[in-house]
């Protein structure tokens, strides 16, 4: 088994977590390939360009937070073989085990004592008047938000081409489950199974009490677009990064992607148990 390795260098251990994982992979017969980011971190020659992992391994295994596994999702391109995620940051909603857990880490991939939580992905087109559209892809959410001006702005959206409402706010958030755990939910949006066919639309600081999350279909096609040209630019992100200036007269259109994102699981963990755990949840 050839397993490819992102490390965040940024994280505090992360040349110890590295290698450490690469002794338990390696002492099971595994071989490890470095990204060139990595590789720079080990102050070793080699390594590959992580949009290269496609083709050279069979699983990647990302080294950081739950940021970190949202960058390596842009920089790994079309990977549809499992990802695994060791958290050597703080939250850790999709990594697959701690920097103390790497000998059962390593364990669990080579004996297939693991599973694969597929998660749906949101594909976004920046559609402007005359111009090709832009695509970007999204784990966690799309929003779209406030600019330069301190003031709430009106986004409108329409879903399957009904109109849905005019969002007097700082912005409108799209996410999926698994985003469910992340922007949504600091702005009031529910939490979601990950398995749940659905995205959630969420406003965010709305002028209106009335104006609530709303949960949806994941077949459906979401339009978003600024609905006061007094407004001035908005602000697009997908996955809190790829910042892009929306004006007036363009529009977002959001749906499922077509393909899915791998996470490794732990067998005998679940949701519902990372809930408790992330969350700390004491119940009565």
């Amino acid at each position: 088994m050839k397993i490819g390795i992102l490390a965040n260098p940024d994280k505090p251990g992360a040349v110890k977590t590295l290698n450490d994982l690469r002794q338990a992979l390696e002492s099971r017969g595994c071989t490890t390939v470095l990204d060139l980011q990595s590789a720079r971190l080990m102050d070793e020659p080699g390594g590959i360009s992580a949009a290269d992992f496609a083709q050279e391994v069979d699983i990647a295994a990302v080294l950081g937070g739950d940021g970190t596994m949202l960058n390596a999702v842009l920089r790994l391109g079309d990977f549809r073989k499992p990802v695994a995620g060791i958290n050597i940051g703080t939250l850790g909603f999709l990594t697959s085990c701690t920097d103390e857990e790497l000998d059962a880490f390593a364990e669990s991939l080579t004996s297939g004592n693991y599973r694969i939580s597929e998660r749906t992905m949101l594909q976004a087109s920046v559609i402007r008047p005359g111009k090709d559209a832009e695509i970007f892809t999204a784990l966690n959410e799309v929003t779209l938000a406030r600019g330069e001006t301190g003031r709430l702005v009106s986004v409108g959206a329409s879903v399957n081409g009904d109109f849905l409402n005019r969002y007097k706010a700082d912005g409108l958030i799209v996410a999926t489950p698994t985003g469910s755990t992340a922007y949504s939910l600091s702005a009031g949006g529910p939490l979601m199974d990950p398995g749940a066919n659905v995205w959630v639309i969420t406003p965010i600081c709305p002028h209106s009490l009335s104006q609530r999350s709303l949960v949806i279909g994941d077949d459906s096609v979401i339009e978003l677009f600024p609905d006061d040209h007094g407004d001035g630019a908005m602000l697009f992100t997908a996955d809190g990064r790829d910042n892009t200036l929306i004006g007036p007269g363009d529009r977002i259109e959001v749906h499922k992607s077509p393909r899915a994102f791998k996470l490794v699981r732990p067998n005998g963990g679940s949701f519902y148990e990372a809930l408790r755990q992330k969350l700390r949840w004491q119940g009565l």
